[in-house]
């Protein structure tokens, strides 16, 4: 067994333990040995880091034909909606931050689904929410294809056309089912059921693809296939986009089904209206670190930015500081934070050093009463009153859905120095359930994460186009105006906070990057009990216990992870490290172009 070590709370050094194990030499004339996921790389002239082994080659083998980070990130995108199907793929959206080496510039691709034009603020409301998920109703207007299309034709060397060509042959030929892709088919397997489409791909004979087969999916080979040739109009008005919304409003429901499976808003219309947008990116300095992040309507750069602003502002840094600032900047987010196009988002001050002082002087030695009450970013801040007073807190805080392991991110940085991280997404694992019959795509439920009301003033309720609040947190740390680290993860709203703890065990508790990714998670989002991987609570919870922390098991399924991070951290002389999970989510993929010059 490779020895863990534990120092005080916030430090853990995990010895060995992501080095891959030796392997003994085939025997002459053995089959090679089978291919296998290794979540750490190092290496030369580009690197990609995913959930997936066959979606980093794809992004790998773009690296290597000479394209660039975006087109390696499109490339590799694609690859995941076939086999990451549950949570990527072009009826989905996502968000993209992007360092071009060229111009030294950090910018944002918006990639987020929208409501169509017939939602408004009160079409959710009293609606289960475990109805909402399997309906057209929850459907957004999908962001994907046209975020590959502008990020490909402002950044990138290839064409759309050629990015696919990757996803399309793998596909084609098909890919080896493994236990991830298995539990969360089996997971789904009662809604899945459901829906005529989607049981003839995902459950051939009433059963999920058993571990070990191959899975195909001509379909969407022929759909990607078409949407090179035809391009993004294709679906954004054309005869796709029809596909699309014939099935948002008539689902294909199978006969017999007792389900109430709700019929969408979505009009050819609005698939035409759609626009990628390419946004500023957020931005704070962290001792001594340009940190970029996503811009509203994610929360993920606001809530990160504002969190290490806090810690930044104690006179010390540990795992209860972590927790509280990260329930204090969950506050703000969840009171100011939605869509810029329709509710104003005071961005400037929540980022604010000012600010951020402020909310510091709320943490002290123990645990902050449960919910604590947002701030007031209104530009007049004052010092630290003493001693230190918590605020009241908040009368009510909003429950929030149990967070699972949906959406997927990924990294790639190229021989040039150009940087990806980015978020894709279909909301929930599975999406909405339904296949768009003859295409082999599952449809996004991204609406469900706009608040469902009554919830008068609250930022985030639905409107007529507009784009759900989000927690994906793809982010970019820049030393003396060049890159060194680039991280993101899924799971909801734990998003925030997996990235945060990233950030802080890397650069405040002296981790590698691969300890920094593996070490146990906890995540506080303003709630009562700070939810906690079971490692974790072994080896901090008597001590963060004793300071008034309440930690509760993570929910299932799958029990105990939370998120599935993938990073990349700039080495010395034009060496980088790229990283995955070791565990979580199945383990991920970590593709270097050279391992020596």
């Amino acid at each position: 067994m490779r020895s863990v070590v534990v120092t005080s709370l916030g430090v853990l050094t995990l010895a060995g333990l992501l080095a891959p194990p030796a392997q003994a030499a085939p025997a002459p004339h053995a089959p090679p040995p089978k291919e296998v996921k290794r979540p750490v790389a190092e290496g030369y002239g580009g690197a990609v880091a995913t959930v997936d082994l066959d979606a980093s080659k794809a992004a790998l083998t773009v690296l290597r034909q000479g394209g660039n980070a975006m087109d390696a990130a499109v490339a590799g995108a694609a690859a995941l909606g076939v086999t990451e199907p549950y949570s990527a793929g072009l009826a989905g959206g996502g968000f993209l931050v992007y360092y071009d080496a060229r111009h030294r510039k950090v910018t944002t691709i918006d990639g987020r689904e929208t409501a169509p034009r017939a939602m408004t603020s009160t079409a959710l409301e009293g609606i289960p929410f475990a109805e909402a998920v399997s309906s057209g109703l929850s459907v957004g207007v999908p962001g994907s294809v046209a975020q590959w299309d502008l990020a490909l034709r402002k950044y990138g060397t290839m064409s759309l056309r050629q990015a696919l060509r990757p996803a399309i042959e793998i596909a084609d030929r098909g890919f080896v089912v493994d236990q991830t892709f298995y539990d969360q088919t089996q997971q789904n397997a009662v809604r899945f059921a459901d829906f005529t489409s989607t049981a003839a791909l995902y459950l051939p004979g009433g059963q999920p693809p058993p571990v070990g087969s191959t899975f195909r999916n001509p379909d969407l080979a022929r759909t990607y296939r078409e949407l090179g040739i035809r391009g993004p109009a294709w679906l954004y008005g054309g005869d796709l986009g029809r596909e699309i919304v014939a099935t948002v409003k008539k689902p294909p429901v199978r006969d017999g089904a007792t389900r109430n499976v709700r019929s969408g808003l979505m009009e050819v219309g609005d698939l035409r209206a759609y626009r990628a947008l390419e946004r500023p990116p957020t931005k704070v300095t962290y001792k001594g670190l340009d940190v970029y992040g996503m811009a509203p309507p994610s929360s993920g750069g606001s809530t990160v930015g504002e969190a290490l602003n806090i810690l930044e502002a104690l006179p010390k840094i540990g795992l209860h500081e972590y927790l509280e600032a990260s329930r204090l900047a969950f506050a703000d987010r969840n009171a100011y934070v939605g869509d810029p196009a329709y509710t104003p988002v005071p961005l400037g001050d929540l980022l604010s050093d000012g600010f951020a002082k402020e909310r510091a002087c709320l943490i002290g030695p123990r645990a902050m009463p449960h919910p604590a009450a947002p701030g007031s970013p209104d530009g007049s801040y004052s010092p630290c009153a003493a001693p230190t007073t918590p605020a009241a807190p908040a009368a009510s805080a909003p429950e929030e859905k149990k967070e699972g392991p949906e959406t997927t991110h990924l990294v790639v940085t190229d021989r040039w120095g150009d940087v990806a991280a980015y978020n894709i997404t279909i909301e929930q694992t599975g999406g909405s359930g339904i296949v768009v019959p003859g295409r082999g795509i599952l449809l996004n439920n991204e609406l469900t994460d706009f608040t469902f009301g009554p919830a008068p003033g609250d930022p985030n309720l639905p409107a007529p186009g507009k784009r759900p609040r989000s927690s994906m947190a793809p982010t970019i740390v820049l030393k003396d105006g060049s890159p060194l680290l680039a991280v993101g993860s899924p799971g909801g709203a734990t998003i925030i906070t997996t990235v945060l703890q990233i950030l802080v065990n890397r650069l405040d508790f002296g981790m590698s990057l691969p300890d920094a990714v593996a070490a146990p998670r906890a995540s506080q989002r303003n709630t009562a009990a700070t939810q906690a991987e079971p490692a974790f609570t072994q080896r901090y919870g008597a001590e963060l216990t004793a300071l008034g922390h309440t930690l509760t098991d993570v929910p299932g399924p799958p029990a105990g992870e939370i998120g599935a991070a993938t990073g990349l951290e700039f080495l010395r002389n034009g060496r980088v490290q790229a990283v995955a999970e070791p565990a979580r989510r199945g383990g991920g993929s970590a593709l270097v172009v050279a391992t020596h010059r």
